[in-house]
């Protein structure tokens, strides 16, 4: 279960406050995959970030009784002089895995981010291809009940994005997934129901597929060749 209680969240601007939540209030459905979707800077991810516990709403709170992941693929909280190795047993400890636990877990990541000998070498070293290898095999690697994805799989070369989705499919035998992403052959295949984020607030719907018609119809259109626009769709 996860609930959102009076969830309020904004940011300080040159141009003012910019509210991302105000009040919401909302109930995620139990036991699905879900689709997030909303215009550029609607709050897909700091959503993301605030049920991963990596960023604080400015009042309220999410409400759980789940283990949920930090977001997929986040290799901003990597600690650049530290090797991979040395990441992967600094997060590990973290989450309260050690010994044999901890050295599977070293196992996997290493076995997935196929980096070679730049796990012993410093983050700082690494390529942003390396790094996002290392993030993903390392959110993949210790199981949680509920996955967050943010565009992870928009990122790599077409081995990494198909290592990706295998091992995405795989673990939705047993845990659940939140992804944020604008491919909507990919939302439309992992995902079960939608939520759609604007003006503060949210709404979910009970397939994936209305929230995409509903994204679509709220994306602008793009002009025609002659250069004229093409007039915005009126949503009903």
């Amino acid at each position: 279960m996860i609930k959102l209680e009076n969830l309020t969240k904004s940011y300080r601007t040159p141009h003012g406050r910019k509210v991302l939540f105000q009040n919401v209030n909302a109930i995620f459905p139990e036991g699905k995959n879900i689709g997030i979707l909303g215009r550029n800077g609607a709050g897909k991810s700091t959503l993301l970030r605030i049920m991963g516990g990596i960023d604080y709403p400015d009042s309220g709170r999410v409400v759980t009784d789940q283990r949920i992941s930090w977001p997929m693929g986040l290799s901003g909280g990597f600690q650049s002089s530290m090797t991979g190795r040395e990441n992967v047993a600094f997060v590990c400890g973290i989450h309260g895995i050690w010994g044999r636990a901890q050295r599977r877990v070293m196992d996997r990541v290493q076995d997935f981010a196929e980096i070679g000998n730049y796990f012993d070498v410093p983050v700082k070293s690494y390529s942003s291809g390396m790094r996002s290898r290392l993030a993903f095999g390392l959110s993949i690697a210790v199981d949680f009940d509920l996955y967050l994805v943010d565009e992870v799989m928009s990122v790599g070369d077409a081995h990494f994005k198909r290592k990706c989705e295998e091992i995405i499919a795989e673990k939705r035998k047993i845990s659940s997934f939140i992804i944020v992403a604008h491919a909507m052959p990919l939302l439309r295949k992992n995902c079960d129901v939608g939520i759609y984020l604007e003006s503060g607030g949210l709404t979910i719907f009970d397939t994936v597929d209305e929230a995409i018609e509903l994204y679509k119809g709220e994306q602008p259109k793009p002009q025609s060749r002659s250069g004229a626009t093409t007039p915005p769709a009126v949503n009903a």
